[in-house]
């Protein structure tokens, strides 16, 4: 089965960045959607990020100019770029994976463990 590795979260000044990161492995697949969420204590769990095989990326309004989603194909992983970071960014981040075969059949829906990062003022 698919699983998803997140990493890269840690504390980190106001305006400052980090790079998290989620890496797949346990599968053969040919398309994929790979997200990331973010949901603070008290909030409900929110999309951040996502790219999507063939397509462009797309960003929830907060992060938009703040936050890039790219992917690594050496280390077949999909990194979230984070700079400026405020303390509202303060969350436990999650990536989702959505994995497809030829014809867009999907054989894959996973969710990584989260990674907390946390932004002081």
């Amino acid at each position: 089965e698919v699983q998803l590795q997140a990493s890269g979260g840690g504390l980190v000044q106001a305006g400052g960045s980090l790079r998290l990161s989620c890496a797949a492995s346990g599968f053969t697949f040919d398309d994929y959607a790979i997200g990331w969420f973010r949901q603070a204590p008290g909030k409900e769990r929110e999309g951040v990020a996502r790219v999507v095989s063939g397509a462009s990326t797309e960003y929830a309004d907060p992060v938009k100019g703040r936050f890039t989603i790219s992917r690594d194909y050496a280390k077949n992983t999909v990194d979230l770029q984070m700079n400026r970071l405020k303390p509202e960014d303060t969350a436990v981040y999650y990536c989702h994976g959505d994995f497809y075969v030829t014809g867009w059949t999907r054989v894959a829906n996973v969710w990584g463990q989260g990674t907390q990062v946390t932004v002081s003022s």
